[in-house]
């Protein structure tokens, strides 16, 4: 019997926002653990201003009957997702341009 995940383990599949650390091995423990933090907090930064957007366009759209606060949640709604996606994907999009550069 071949296991297809018999080496692994749950980190590998969920590691979470933590970068791959590929150029940036060499860095202290210290100083991953602090990019880490700057890197969660932007995120969920970024899920609150998604959040108000959804907010500001309900509330807009349905009680006021206001289009510019709806429109105006549209774009805090677009905004807050891409800053998530970004910044989530800032460790592999460093390890890309490093990899290209060496």
């Amino acid at each position: 019997m071949i296991l297809a995940a018999e080496k692994g383990d749950i980190t590998t599949i969920i590691g979470g926002i933590a970068p791959n650390w590929g150029p940036f091995g060499s860095l202290g423990n210290e100083a991953r653990v602090m990019i880490e933090v700057v890197m969660a907090i932007a995120i969920l930064l970024c899920l609150a201003i998604a959040i108000w957007g959804a907010a500001k366009q309900r509330i807009g759209a349905t009680a006021l009957r206001d289009t510019f606060s709806a429109e105006q949640g549209k774009g805090l709604i677009v905004a807050g997702l891409t800053g998530v996606f970004i910044i989530g994907s800032l460790g592999t999009l460093f390890t890309i341009v490093y990899g290209m550069a060496v």
